[in-house]
């Protein structure tokens, strides 16, 4: 069953959330935090192994929670937010699973995205990070019955039938073989009217994985409910670009000093793949390319729902339609809903 959408408002956990990763490094000199911070990230850009968790305890965890954890959250919350609005009118998830979901960003970014409480459980390896994802939840009202399980995440994965799928940044961690059984393990696991969203870095590599996840889903009988507004293959040649978008993250100043920046904000870049049970209803376009201002006119790069790229030149003639080019966003779908 769906969960019922209520008015509420779609600030509230990510503002709890803001507050609870505000207090994590309390106590944590920033220099530890940093050193920690770049540690677990070149472990990261690294091989994985998956049976040798990267995050070996509450420092570990803390810091790369303060440091990663927002990006997450706001990529996730792209790619859930797209979802929602290819479904069906009234459609919300009754039940998440969250592969590899180590702190929670992705089950927070369901509660942002869809009102109610819903059976929701976590998936990974790394003990410490689940123990730390229980701490933060508990902060939150519809997280406080979220079930956190230690798993391996591989080819022995099984997953319990449920509507929402989520695997975000996890499959790098993974070797080919174990990617593919996690994208099996989402598919089978997702019901009759759920879907699997997979979220991977915005880059050369990570959007490869997405493909691959993508035409796997595809293969399993899925339909690609974003970011294409089609199923087909992709038609970016390959080699040649990548498809990608970009969420824009505030940094607190704890989030700032433990990054080394100045910055109040930062732009995370993701690719996704959102992938439905059910028959979606996609935009007739997504803008693939930041929009191009230029005097009375903004150029428009769009995948198409023909299943090819096109650019659109929309000006000052085309009226509400040029006003809302400029107002228009990466990633956003095109035309916006009358």
């Amino acid at each position: 069953m769906n969960a019922p959408l209520t008015p509420y408002s779609p600030a509230a956990p990510a503002d709890t959330l803001r507050a609870a990763l505000a207090g994590l490094l309390d106590g944590l000199p920033p220099t530890q935090a940093a050193r920690a911070v770049d540690r677990l990230i070149a472990s990261y850009r690294g091989s994985t192994p998956t049976d040798a968790p990267i995050l070996r305890d509450r420092a570990d965890v803390a810091a790369y929670a303060a440091y990663r954890m927002p990006a997450t959250f706001e990529a996730v919350r792209s790619a859930l937010g797209a979802l929602a609005d290819a479904a069906p009118q009234g459609w919300a998830p009754g039940s998440q699973v969250d592969v590899g979901g180590g702190t929670g960003a992705a089950v927070w970014a369901a509660a942002d995205t869809w009102a109610g409480e819903r059976p929701v459980t976590v998936l990974d390896w790394a003990e410490p990070a689940l123990a730390l994802g229980r701490e933060l939840a508990a902060s939150c009202d519809r997280l406080a019955s979220v079930k956190w399980q230690r798993s391996r995440i591989g080819a022995a994965l099984t997953i319990e039938s449920t509507d929402l799928v989520t695997v975000s940044y996890v499959l790098k961690e993974l070797t080919a073989d174990d990617r593919r059984a996690v994208v099996d393990a989402a598919a089978r696991a997702a019901s009759e009217n759920g879907a699997v969203v997979v979220v991977e870095p915005g880059t050369p590599d990570g959007y490869e994985r997405i493909i691959e996840a993508r035409q796997r889903l595809v293969d399993a009988g899925f339909h690609v409910a974003a970011p294409c507004p089609h199923s087909d293959a992709c038609p970016i040649e390959p080699g040649t670009d990548w498809c990608h978008f970009s969420a824009r993250v505030s940094r607190s100043s704890l989030h700032r000093q433990v990054k080394g920046g100045s910055l109040a904000y930062e732009d995370e870049k993701f690719s996704y793949v959102c992938a439905t049970r059910f028959v979606p209803e996609p935009v007739a376009a997504r803008i693939v390319r930041r929009p191009q201002i230029r005097k009375g006119q903004v150029l428009l790069d769009l995948c198409e729902a023909e299943g090819g790229l096109g650019r659109e030149t929309v000006t000052k003639r085309h009226g509400p339609l040029y006003r809302a080019a400029r107002d228009a966003d990466w990633g956003d779908g095109w035309p916006p809903a009358r």
